[in-house]
């Protein structure tokens, strides 16, 4: 995003190819951090279909998250949801299927409203996560319990359950 040179964007392809692939040698999800790079990043998320694991801080399109949900990747959302011109996350919210959603707080960065501004930590994800549940007309307590069951459903393979792919349980 940062970076306009073709030399320098050519590189972040290959080592995320890299990373990719390394990842399905391993058995192990990846954590996809994307901005402004949506066709590059599905076409090499497409290109190894037996990898999963999660868009974080996710900001881009439905369109996309659709791609990506229909791959078997998770969606996470940070306390961008909350921000009032993020219109477009607040519609990935309402929609990624409650079973694919994750909820984060890229700390130290990106506090929710009502702490925005702020260095964020973990404590904040309380925030967001309420506004989650309000947005998709849910109680609290159901969406964290979903949440946590996505995370330990994602990660298994690094808690030593050998690469296992999460849609498989």
């Amino acid at each position: 995003f940062h970076t306009r040179e073709a030399a320098a964007q050519a590189g972040q392809r290959h080592t995320f190819t890299q990373q990719m692939a390394l990842a399905a040698q391993c058995g192990l999800p990846v954590v996809i951090h994307t901005r402004a790079a949506q066709a590059d990043t599905l076409a090499i998320m497409a290109a190894e279909p037996g990898v999963v694991g999660v868009l974080h801080c996710f900001t881009e399109s439905w369109e996309m998250a659709r791609q990506a949900l229909e791959m078997g990747y998770f969606i996470s959302l940070s306390g961008i949801v909350t921000f009032k011109n993020a219109d477009n996350v607040r519609e990935v919210a309402r929609k990624v299927p409650l079973e694919r959603l994750l909820i984060e707080t890229d700390a130290p960065w990106l506090a929710p409203v009502p702490v925005r501004g702020q260095p964020n930590e973990p404590a904040f994800v309380c925030h967001t996560a309420a506004f989650i549940a309000d947005l998709r007309n849910m109680p609290l307590h159901e969406l964290v319990e979903q949440t946590g069951r996505n995370f330990v459903r994602l990660f298994n393979a690094v808690a030593g359950d050998g690469g296992r792919n999460p849609e498989s349980d």
